[in-house]
């Protein structure tokens, strides 16, 4: 019988070792799955590779992994926040690697390595430091750069329902990076709202289908948490 369903946070985040690369969903705090962040603080892995659209926000979840000194390196969109940035003041001491990628540009790079696909040209870039030593051509008279797939070790991201297959729905904008990030990891980690009974989703509803999930837990997420 196929059952998802993991008893605890601590079964969600066992096996991740040193030095993994961390896939984390969320836009701001929408659809961030922050207690699983927590949880691998208590987990004790270290010398992580982060790659989300932001890099957490205030003291909890992503940005108090960060502030903890697990995190060597993040790759992501928006390194600074409404709130405390942890990674900018990490950054301008040196204890921190950070790689900015254009957010569309970190989509493709996610949904790419998911899908399996060894580059991309976009236009995103081009003729500017974020471009610099990368391979460049011109198609059509336009000049395009070359970007490379990300991967990732785990994947964290948040759901609104789940069943015991691991078939995933979202909260309207919450969903944002989470499905391809499912799609990416080697093992898929997802903090859930609400576990329903095989059946009860709509199958039109299903975004994440449950062959891209490894683990599902439910969580009752504080209120200063979306």
């Amino acid at each position: 019988m196929i059952d998802k369903i993991v008893s605890s946070i601590e079964e969600a985040v066992a096996g991740i070792e040193d030095g993994s690369t961390i896939m984390v969903s969320g836009f701001g705090e929408a659809g961030a799955p922050s207690l699983l962040m927590e949880a691998v603080i208590d987990q004790g892995a270290k010398d992580l590779t982060i790659i989300s659209n932001n890099a957490g926000e205030a003291y909890h979840g992503l940005a108090k992994l960060i502030a903890e000194r697990r995190v060597t390196k993040v790759i992501c969109s928006f390194p600074t926040a409404a709130k405390k940035a942890v990674v900018k003041d990490l950054y301008a001491v040196g204890e921190i690697e950070l790689e900015i990628v254009p957010q569309g540009t970190l989509s493709e790079r996610i949904r790419a390595g998911g899908a399996g696909i060894g580059g991309f040209y976009t236009p995103t870039s081009f003729g500017t430091k974020l471009a610099e030593g990368k391979e460049t051509r011109q198609f059509d008279g336009k000049d395009f750069v070359l970007e490379h797939p990300l991967h990732a070790d785990f994947a964290m991201i948040k759901a609104k329902q789940a069943d015991r297959w691991g078939n995933l729905t979202y909260d309207k904008s919450a969903r944002n990076f989470a499905p391809s990030m499912a799609m990416n990891g080697k093992t898929t980690v997802v903090q859930v709202d609400e576990i329903v009974e095989l059946g009860d989703l709509d199958p039109e509803a299903i975004i994440t289908p449950g062959i891209f999930v490894d683990r599902v837990v439910q969580l009752d997420v504080p209120n200063y948490i979306s």
